[in-house]
């Protein structure tokens, strides 16, 4: 199977700052793939450059077989680009904006209406072809946006947080589509601060930290080398002040309360099942369930990274307001 996006050594440096560190990567044609990180690990960057936004400090990149650096533009003609903003035009009809931008890859007007005609279905959007998109919901616009990036069959999709900001049943429905397109042969590449979106969806995971790439392997083999850190969900009739104590026991590495559940890391979940019944009786609480969990990729991202989605989600969220505010 042939890699559809190749970089070798790929660097980027803004004066003393290294940004991105020889990073290695391979897509291969047909497959979903994920890149993982928080902010400032170097995500967009590595984005930027692999959409030739950003022209790489050293190393080499090919997408679809041609170099990025040497031949930018060409490059740039073998791969749909959906942003995490849409950038449709909200005065234009859903059909005039697949139009449009069937006319800035330079498709024949009978090409561009049949492509156009059959992702307006695809998307569930054939109906409403001839509103303008000021009156679609955010869901919708984000069905559009990814329609037009497909409008001159690229050989690669970039997918920049699909999902960010949508309802839950319009996030379902991109993650379908995301699917039904992969399917049908359109090779993905997706980045998510939903770590959960990424072990549903990709065959494929990369995690980028401070520049370099930590991890890239599918999710389950990510998850089974996590297993050494066992893991035991316990509720209790009550939960105050008993965090501190739980990471006292034997064998408990580390605790999280999650809720009205305690997410125990243990080295050895047998082991430790029979200090957390001492624990109950000792304590006068009564144990209202208990579990013994696999790893997730969560716990593997946290391991790799050192920070927590829900960090990274508010890091996010942020940026975002700051952006706004600016």
């Amino acid at each position: 199977m042939k890699d559809v996006v190749k970089a070798q050594g790929l660097t980027k440096e803004y004066g003393d700052i290294i940004a991105v560190d020889h990073v290695e990567l391979e897509v291969s044609e047909g497959e979903i793939f994920g890149l993982l990180g928080p902010n400032g690990a170097g995500k967009t960057t590595t984005i930027r450059m692999l959409t030739g936004l950003t022209k790489p400090t050293s190393g080499s990149l090919r997408v679809a077989g041609v170099d990025m650096v040497r031949e930018p533009n060409r490059a740039k003609a073998c791969m749909g680009v959906v942003p995490e903003v849409s950038n449709i035009y909200d005065e234009m009809s859903a059909w005039d904006n697949l139009s449009f931008a069937g006319q800035l890859y330079g498709a024949p007007k009978n090409e561009r209406e049949k492509r156009a005609k059959e992702l307006l279905e695809l998307f569930g959007l054939y109906d409403r072809r001839a509103d303008h998109a000021a009156n679609f919901s955010k869901g919708m616009k984000r069905r559009l946006t990814i329609a037009a990036a497909l409008i001159h069959n690229p050989s690669i999709l970039f997918l920049d947080e699909p999902t960010s900001g949508l309802d839950v049943q319009s996030s379902r429905i991109i993650r379908n589509l995301t699917k039904d397109l992969n399917k049908n042969g359109v090779t993905i590449f997706l980045t998510t601060h939903y770590i959960e979106e990424a072990d549903h969806l990709c065959q494929r995971v990369a995690m980028i930290n401070k520049g370099r790439l930590v991890a890239v392997d599918n999710p389950e083999k990510l998850k089974a080398s996590a297993e050494k850190h066992q893991i035991i969900e316990i509720s209790f009739d009550r939960t105050q002040n008993l965090e501190s104590k739980l990471a006292n026991l034997k064998h408990v590495s580390k605790v999280v309360q999650a809720g009205d559940k305690f997410v125990l890391h243990v080295m050895n979940t047998s082991e430790t099942v029979p200090f957390l019944t001492d624990f109950a009786r000792e304590n006068s609480l009564k144990i209202v369930s208990i579990n013994t969990l696999n790893p997730t990729l969560e716990d593997v991202f946290v391991e790799m990274t050192g920070v927590s989605p829900e960090v990274m989600k508010a890091e996010k969220e942020q940026g975002k307001k700051a952006a706004s505010l600016g």
